[in-house]
C-alpha cells in the first residue's frame, strides 16, 4: 500500500470509529436525575411513549413491576397480579416495565415489543395479558414464527396488522425498552420479577402468596390513608 493510498484508509478507519462512537455515546442513557419511582411522562429518552399505568393513576401508592414476558415466574405470578390489580384499581396504580433478559429468554425483547406496539394502537393491556398468557406457546419458536405468532394475537384484537408490524420495527419503542431497563438498573433489579411498591423493592416473602400480596398492599394503603 503506497503513501496516498494509506493516508486515504487511514482516513476511513478513523472516520468510521467517531461515527461508532458517536453512535454508542448517542444511544446512551442517562437517567441519574429521574425519579425511577414516580410514573415516567413520555419523553425523548423513552421514545416518546410514557409509562402504561392500569388502575388510579395519579394514585397515592403505585406498584411497578420490571418483567420478562419470556420468564417463566413472571409468567407464573402474572395472574395474580392481574387479579390483585383489577380489585385494587380504584385505588392502586400498577406500571409494568420492560426487563427482558435477553441472554436467557431470545424471544423476550420481541414480545416485549409487540406488547409496545399494540400500545400504540390503544391495546396495550389486552396485548400484555395476551402475551404472559401463551407463554408457552411462543417461547421456544424461531424468529419467523414467533413474528407470525404475535401477529396472529394482533389479530385476534383487531389491530391494524400492517401498522403493528411496521411499529414494532421503530425506534422508538426500541428505545421505550432500553429506557425502562436503564430505570430498572438504576433502581438494583438483577432478576425478573422485581416489584417496587412506592420505592420499596419487595422481598420475595412480601408476594410470596396472593394472600400475602394484598396484605403488603393494604398496609401501604393503610400508611397512605386509604
Amino acid at each position: 500500500m503506497n503513501k496516498t493510498r494509506w493516508i486515504i484508509f487511514s482516513v476511513i478507519v478513523i472516520g468510521i470509529v467517531a461515527l461508532l462512537i458517536a453512535l454508542s455515546g448517542g444511544s446512551r442513557i442517562n437517567v441519574n436525575d429521574i425519579d425511577a419511582s414516580a410514573p415516567q411522562k413520555a419523553s425523548k429518552q423513552s421514545g416518546d411513549i410514557a409509562d402504561h399505568v392500569f388502575g388510579k393513576t395519579g394514585g397515592k401508592v403505585t406498584l411497578i413491576e420490571y418483567g420478562d414476558f419470556q420468564c417463566g415466574p413472571c409468567g407464573s405470578i402474572h395472574p395474580v397480579v392481574k387479579s390483585i390489580t383489577e380489585e385494587y384499581k380504584d385505588r392502586l396504580q400498577y406500571i409494568f416495565r420492560n426487563y427482558p433478559i435477553t441472554d436467557s429468554h431470545p424471544n423476550a425483547r420481541a414480545a416485549a415489543a409487540s406488547v409496545e406496539a399494540a400500545g400504540m394502537q390503544g391495546k396495550y393491556w389486552e396485548m400484555h395479558d395476551k402475551i404472559y398468557e401463551t407463554q408457552t406457546d411462543w417461547s421456544d419458536l424461531s424468529i419467523d414464527e414467533r413474528s407470525k405468532f404475535f401477529e396472529s394475537l394482533a389479530e385476534e384484537l383487531k389491530l391494524d396488522t400492517q401498522k403493528f408490524k411496521s411499529d414494532i420495527a421503530k425506534t422508538a419503542i426500541s428505545q421505550k425498552i432500553n429506557y425502562d431497563q436503564a430505570l430498572g438498573a438504576k433502581s438494583g433489579v438483577d432478576a425478573t420479577p422485581t416489584f417496587f411498591l412506592n420505592g420499596r423493592k419487595l422481598s420475595t416473602s412480601d408476594y410470596s402468596s396472593e394472600a400475602k400480596f394484598k396484605d403488603t398492599i393494604d398496609k401501604e394503603l393503610k400508611k397512605a390513608g386509604i
